[in-house]
């Protein structure tokens, strides 16, 4: 009996012991201290994928093609012929107007200059580098798919004669070629596009007949040089001084040749008057 009251009474005080310890509250768990935490760096942004420089939405008015050019780094001897020429301001010009037909640009890198024969562009004249810029430069706006359907051969700012500037642009859908007689290239890439200015990186610099040998001006008229005139004898116009002296000479003259004759005539007759007599 004494067993079994000392086994309850055991098993009431492991009851109560286990019952306190449960009742009693959790510590919280220590949040980590921020002078201990280690701050993450920051990874660098991932680069853009290559592509066309879309028109930035901030920007007011009409693209500017020296700035378009000088963002892809890989057109200075370009930008230097379009500053020379004044081709840059004709271009931003006439995209302020709001009726125009836009322009199309093939631009030639720097490394396409540099494979020129050395000292062709140094070579050339004013006129030659203004015939050389505007060969690039088409008057109106084309997308790459309207190279497939547009008009061979296309006319150029290069006073728009195709027999000595032939353009001949040829689009298949995933690539465009060009050629112009004597040069053979492609369009290696979209520089720009917004709807009125398109430029395209070309790697080689187009050429042509009428820009190494530019059309010489007519030259000027040579003035008329008089006929020389006939050689007449002296004695055929004008006449000699000495025919003059003798007809002065000759009316000098009469009238002393003429006093022999009639003394003579007196003679006769003052001797008929004498035979009269005697008879």
């Amino acid at each position: 009996m004494k067993r079994l009251f000392s086994l309850t009474l055991l098993l009431k005080i492991l009851f109560l012991l286990c019952t306190t310890t449960s009742g009693q509250p959790s510590a919280p768990a220590q949040a980590p201290s921020a002078s201990t935490s280690t701050p993450t760096q920051s990874s660098p942004p991932a680069p853009s994928p290559s592509g066309p420089l879309a028109p930035s939405a901030s920007s007011a008015g009409p693209a500017d093609v020296i700035t378009i050019l000088k963002k892809a780094r890989k057109f200075s001897t370009f930008i230097g012929l379009l500053k020379s020429t004044q081709m840059d301001a004709e271009i931003n010009s006439e995209l302020k107007k709001k009726s125009n037909a836009g322009f199309t640009i093939f631009a030639p890198t720097d490394s396409a200059f540099s494979d020129l024969k050395t000292g062709t562009l140094n070579s050339f004249t004013d006129e030659q580098k203004a015939a050389l810029t505007k060969f690039h430069i088409i008057n109106s706006f084309l997308t790459v798919s309207q190279f497939q359907t547009v008009s061979n051969p296309v006319h150029t700012s290069a006073n728009g004669n195709t027999k000595d500037f032939p353009l001949n642009v040829i689009g298949n859908g995933t690539q465009v070629n060009i050629t112009t007689g004597m040069v053979n290239t492609t369009v290696d890439s979209t520089v720009y596009s917004d709807g009125q200015l398109a430029v395209y990186e070309i790697p080689q610099v187009l050429l042509s007949q009428g820009i190494l040998s530019p059309q010489a001006q007519p030259p000027a008229p040579a003035p008329l040089t008089p006929k020389p005139k006939r050689a007449t004898p002296l004695n055929s116009h004008a006449p000699s001084t000495s025919t003059t002296t003798s007809v002065d000479s000759s009316k000098a003259t009469a009238l002393p040749q003429s006093a022999p004759i009639m003394e003579s005539i007196g003679v006769v007759v003052l001797a008929a008057l004498t035979l009269c007599g005697f008879d």
